[in-house]
Order: structure tokens, then C-alpha cells, then sequence
């Protein structure tokens, strides 16, 4: 999740908490900040509670928002272009944090490997999940990721036909079965005295079956 909001826990050390007090669910966050969280350490952050979970973890990210609240934090203030290439960097840098082999290299304009050694590695094939709504980043989930995280803050249910087509496209593209892509679409709402028009926010008598 976000690091920069102080009312939140921090995320690693939740999930930690979280492993260590349940035996089946799937820990992971949605979405890691990327800008506040370099991909190499991330990688490791990751691959170590699949570890102690005994493979019950994956990995959410995200390429960023809310600029100045990152800023605040000493992150790097990215245009929306800019945040799409540098996850796209991070992915192959976890991706080669998480093989087995020797001390490796990634050039890249905002991420690099310089002789890293792998490792630690997953107890189990860990997926990237990408938190993904605009055009360039559902490519890129179709081309990159093991799974899609739309919200329906972001991405109203009447929209998510359109998104998945850019996603299948991209992944067909890239020779991949979009069916390998696994989706997860996170419900959110809140009960007001107002009527909204927005996705199940309002009064609670506003549904169906009001």
C-alpha cells in the first residue's frame, strides 16, 4: 500500500504479522508504491514472507500516484510516461532478483542491477500483480504481469469490458494466452444519506431491493 499515508500500518510488516497468525490465506499488497519502494529490495521483500508464508504470497505494485505526498517522502516525481517505463524496468528487475544463477545486471534509465546476487528465492512461482487502468499500463500488464488489480474506485464495472480487451490484446500480442492472466477486482463502497451516482455509494436503501 501507500507508505506516505500515516494512518496506515506499514505494509511488509503487517503481512509479516499476518503470516505468522494464519495458515491459508494469500498475503500481498495492493499495490506496493514503486517509487517508494526500490524493485530490488521489493523483490526481496517479497520473496522472503513467500518464504516464511510457505508460498502464500504475491506481489501487487503499482506505478504510482499522488506525486506530491511522494515527493513529501524523497521519492522521485515521475510523468505518467515516466512511470510506466520505470515499471517496466522494476519487473525485470525483480524478475531476475527471484532466478537462481549468478550476480546479474539490468540497464535501465530509473532502475539498474551492477553485479546484484539473486535471491532470496520464492517457495513458490510468485506472480506480479499490477494495480492498471490507462492504455499503456493494461499493455503492459497484458505483456508482463501474472495478474490484473483494477478497484472500482478507479474502474467502474461499465468500464472493465473495455480494459480487459486492452489487456487480452496486448497479451495475444506478446504470444501469451490472456487466460494466464489472472484478475482480482476489488468491490468498494460506503453507506451516505446522499444519493450518488457513483458505484454503490449512497443510502442503503438506494439498491435493488430498496
Amino acid at each position: 500500500m501507500n507508505p506516505y499515508q500515516p494512518a496506515f500500518l506499514d505494509t511488509w510488516t503487517l503481512l509479516t504479522h499476518l503470516a505468522a497468525h494464519t495458515d491459508r490465506v494469500t498475503l500481498f499488497p495492493h499495490v506496493a508504491n514503486l517509487p517508494l519502494r526500490p524493485p530490488a529490495v521489493l523483490a526481496r521483500s517479497a520473496a522472503t514472507l513467500d518464504i516464511l508464508s510457505g508460498g502464500r504470497t504475491e506481489l501487487g505494485i503499482g506505478a504510482g500516484a499522488f506525486w506530491d505526498a511522494i515527493t513529501a517522502l524523497g521519492g522521485p516525481r515521475r510523468t505518467p510516461a515516466e512511470a510506466v517505463d520505470a515499471l517496466e524496468e522494476a519487473i525485470a528487475v525483480i524478475r531476475a532478483m527471484w532466478t537462481p544463477g549468478p550476480a546479474v545486471g539490468v540497464a535501465g534509465r530509473h532502475y539498474r542491477l551492477d553485479g546484484a546476487r539473486p535471491g532470496p528465492f520464492p517457495a513458490h512461482p510468485l506472480g506480479i500483480w499490477i494495480g492498471s487502468y490507462k492504455k499503456r499500463m493494461l499493455e503492459l500488464t497484458g505483456r508482463l504481469g501474472d495478474g490484473w488489480l483494477p478497484s472500482s474506485a478507479y474502474a467502474p464495472p461499465g468500464d472493465l469490458a473495455a480494459m480487459s480487451r486492452t489487456l487480452d490484446d496486448a497479451a495475444h500480442a506478446a504470444g501469451r494466452d490472456p487466460a494466464q492472466i489472472q484478475r482480482i477486482y476489488t468491490v468498494s463502497g460506503r453507506f451516505s444519506h446522499l444519493t450518488s451516482d457513483r458505484f454503490l455509494d449512497g443510502p442503503p436503501d438506494s439498491g435493488p431491493a430498496g
